[in-house]
């Protein structure tokens, strides 16, 4: 049962993956939809950025789907937070930050077991209440001084972004608040706690009914690639290099890209 909590090839997991067809002449495996590719087993623990929630929810589920033995655990969060908690020795098999910044880190840290490999792109969006009752039609919009609006901090991707995109437009914005992940300022726009926000684009689109966007125009937006990798104390190696294949296959792909996502 599920917690709510491309190509990543390290040197161990090529081994693996091409002394399985050796002798046969068959080439490398891209993964678990191929017709004889080996199924994952056991669990797989994946510490991902809190804007993929929605789309690696149902990824999860197509790969349980796909590999009956294995179950898939996740952890959404800020991706500073998450590469942070790895470092500090919390069990990821699995990490997908929102940036490469933090992927960087990470690695500079000897914690992943080879080249991350990105997954896909996302660019920014203004997230407003359902209706947009403030009239807000863009960036120079939110110095407002009557209008509350929320960031998420600069030491996450969402709040590196928008700090880049209100330099960009030559504005300057007071936040009521500064959240650690961007599904805390999409929660606070969609329950009218705040006006406006600045979120991913698949944010506003997983917030349905309970938002609407404001689009940032292509000069001033920003783009962050979505890099995944398997660290390097995974206890399930295997398993989580088949995870890093399903994502990166054509059915992993087209998950990604129902949620928004742009490809890598």
């Amino acid at each position: 049962m599920r917690s709510p909590a491309l190509r990543l090839i390290s040197a161990v997991a090529l081994v693996g993956v091409v002394c399985g067809s050796c002798g046969s002449g068959a080439s490398e495996s891209p993964g678990p939809t191929v017709p004889g590719a080996p199924a994952a087993l056991g669990e797989v623990v994946v510490f991902a950025a809190s804007s993929l929630t929605e789309a690696f929810t149902e990824m999860g589920d197509a790969f349980e789907a796909a590999n009956p033995g294995a179950t898939v655990t996740f952890s959404f969060a800020g991706s500073g937070d998450l590469a942070t908690q790895i470092t500090q020795g919390a069990p990821a098999d699995v990490f997908v930050s929102a940036d490469d910044s933090n992927m960087t880190e990470l690695t500079a840290a000897g914690e992943t077991a080879g080249n991350p490999v990105p997954i896909a792109r996302n660019s920014m969006e203004i997230i407003v209440e359902k209706g947009n009752p403030k009239h807000i039609t863009g960036v120079a919009d939110l110095a407002a001084p009557d209008l509350i609006v929320i960031l998420c901090a600069d030491t996450v991707p969402c709040g590196a972004g928008a700090a880049k995109i209100l330099d960009n437009a030559g504005v300057t914005v007071t936040p009521k608040s500064l959240e650690d992940k961007v599904k805390g300022v999409v929660t606070k726009v969609t329950a009218g706690e705040a006006d406006a926000g600045i979120v991913f684009v698949t944010d506003v689109e997983a917030a349905g009914d309970g938002a609407d966007g404001v689009e940032i125009p292509v000069d001033l937006n920003v783009t962050n690639e979505y890099p995944i990798v398997v660290t390097k104390e995974s206890s399930n190696p295997t398993a989580a290099q088949t995870f890093v294949e399903f994502v990166v296959s054509e059915p992993g792909q087209a998950i990604l890209a129902k949620y928004g996502f742009l490809a890598p």
